[in-house]
């Protein structure tokens, strides 16, 4: 291969985030791996992080303008899309960089990557700090690029294909302070272990070898960082973080220990865990910490035994159930569970008891997703094994399989639709509450139906207050339901999820009383309006009761502020 000579190699690598609330990961790793492992010292190198959202013409000038003569791109199923396009023009202004993939979404696929896509040079599969430098240098004349771990590529006619890099040794932190001056409060993401103790069959992180966990003290020094950094969330990326029982309790403990000092209040702090294997000892601990400073994310996926035997997902669903009981009931962590449509042997009546029984724990958010075929995954490697039919066009969606029809994966995803703004976003939770009780409704059919309906109202770019009154005239006409009953559940919701005090026009009355009861309350010694403090007020009509809000602080948990109410008869 040409050796390209210049004073010093510009190197940039690059991703594009799926929001720019979210920041990468990835490419600090890899410019950790460059400043530890190169042995060419001529080398500079920098990140540049977008967005899918941004025009790709804008990254990829910002990419152009360094003239990088090696390029390194993450890719994933959310960006890859766009990765592509970014290649193109990139490689039209500048056709002698080297291009390097590298990322869960060409990382099992490289052949085909570099069959279809002419201007990747490389392909680096599974993990990249050390076999990127090694790249490096081998574009400088250091090395050989056959002996770079996992590297794929073309040699003549023929594509060398190499087996995912897995390796042996605690990589090299990637928080430099270029990356603290990148943040700007985004998110941030800690690893503090690679691989996962599970093998499930839709999933690829059981594939990166045995589960490989970081030193303790390095973990809490980058935590620290990095509550420090002025995020208000902390993600750890570990699949199944507390796998090593011990390790996730002395975490925990130091989480409690150090919130409010080290860890300043308000930042939160987002694990994924197996809530089956909790212990005893760990639900205690957790029930100390401090509100709002944990957040956690189980993935059920389902609670059909055979489908979860399927998947190769094993799962102690009693204990786990139990245990997402006591977690909710603690009320100081925001608890969010996970269930997947499209998995095998679930059939639309199976997935509907899987949804009920999941709501039925009332987790702070229930996140219904679809399946997505992996490259990689068991699922990807064999799909009709699982009785799987899915989108070529990434994310690879599940379109149908031997248990859903297509019409049964859109009833879903309608629910899904629903889900997300009646239940996750926390405006309605007053409202569903006494919907499910009035129509006596299982939650999957409220959901489906309601969701069903929305659809076809149009849900694209819809306002707040057009779906509030979606949800009104839906349900107003239901058996069972009391009107005056459902619009005051409603503006209690909506004053205590909106900071804006004020009413959509679905849920307005005009009322000569108001004026009266705005007065009263600012005559009160303890009612009094502060300075500066803004207020929602509204009357209620099912009984005789005046609400207000003063919109201070929010419960870090529900996102709820708090509701007061004052009788009528006493204003009166």
């Amino acid at each position: 291969m040409e050796k390209i000579m210049t004073k010093k190699t510009q190197v940039v690598i690059a991703t594009l985030n799926s929001k720019y609330i979210h920041s990468a990961l990835a490419p600090w790793c890899l410019l950790a791996g460059i400043r530890q492992y190169c042995q060419c010292t001529m080398v500079s190198a920098s990140v540049i992080e977008g967005t899918i959202n941004e025009p790709v013409e804008n990254v990829a000038q910002r990419i152009i303008d360094h003239k990088p003569q090696v390029l390194g791109l993450c890719c994933y199923i959310w960006n890859i899309t766009k990765i592509h396009k970014l290649i193109a023009i990139i490689k039209q202004a500048l056709p002698n960089t080297v291009i390097a993939v590298g990322g869960p979404e060409v990382s099992y696929n490289a052949k085909a990557v570099l069959s279809k896509n002419i201007m990747i040079d490389y392909v680096l599969s599974g993990e990249g700090e050390l076999p990127f430098a090694q790249l490096v240098d081998a574009v400088n004349g250091i090395g050989e690029i056959s002996q770079v771990g996992g590297i794929c590529y073309r040699n003549d006619s023929d594509i060398v294909v190499s087996p995912p890099y897995v390796s042996n040794y605690d990589p090299p932190t990637p928080y430099c302070e270029d990356y603290f001056k990148s943040l700007n409060g985004r998110i941030t993401y800690l690893e503090g272990s690679r691989g996962c103790p599970y093998s499930c069959a839709f999933c690829l992180s059981g594939r990166c070898g045995n589960v490989r966990y970081y030193d303790i003290e390095r973990t809490k020094r980058e935590l620290l960082l990095l509550c420090n950094s002025g995020t208000q969330t902390v993600k750890f990326v570990d699949r199944t973080f507390n796998g090593n029982k011990k390790r996730a309790k002395e975490l925990y403990q130091f989480i409690i220990d150090n919130y409010g000092g080290n860890i300043p209040e308000g930042v939160c702090i987002h694990f994924e865990i197996a809530g089956d294997i909790l212990d005893s000892e760990s639900l205690d601990i957790l029930s100390r910490v401090p509100r709002g400073a944990i957040q956690l994310e189980i993935g059920l996926q389902s609670f059909n035994p055979y489908t979860l035997d399927a998947i190769n997902r094993k799962t102690n669903v009693d204990k786990l159930t139990k245990n997402i009981k006591a977690l909710v009931a603690m009320g100081n962590m925001h608890i969010h569970i996970d269930l997947i449509a499209g998995l095998p042997l679930e059939d639309l009546q199976s997935f509907e008891n899987s949804f009920n029984t999941a709501y039925g724990l009332q987790p702070n958010m229930l996140q219904l997703g679809f399946l997505k075929v992996l490259y990689g995954s068991a699922i990807g490697e064999n799909p009709p094994q699982y009785g799987c039919s899915y989108s070529i066009i990434p994310p690879y969606e599940v379109t149908k399989t031997a248990w859903l029809t297509h019409n049964d994966l859109v009833l879903l995803q309608n629910t899904e639709d629903a889900l997300e703004r009646l239940y996750n976003s926390g405006r309605f939770r007053k409202t569903l509450e006494y919907l499910l009780t009035a129509t006596k409704e299982a939650p999957f059919m409220l959901f489906s139906q309601f969701g069903k309906y929305a659809a076809r109202q149009g849900t694209v770019r819809v306002s707040l207050n057009d779906y509030t009154a979606f949800v009104y005239h839906y349900f107003s006409n239901k058996v069972g339901i009391d009107k005056a009953v459902l619009r005051d559940a409603m503006v209690w919701d909506r004053l205590s999820t909106n900071a804006s005090g004020k009413l959509p026009q679905v849920l307005q009355i005009k009322d000569d009383k108001y004026r009266q009861i705005k007065q009263y309350l600012q005559n009160g010694s303890t009612t009094k309006q502060g300075r500066g403090v803004k207020r929602g007020i509204a009357i209620l009509y099912s009984k005789p009761v005046a609400i207000y809000v003063d919109y201070i602080s929010k419960n870090p948990i529900t996102g709820e502020y708090k509701v007061n109410a004052v009788s009528l008869e006493v204003i009166e």
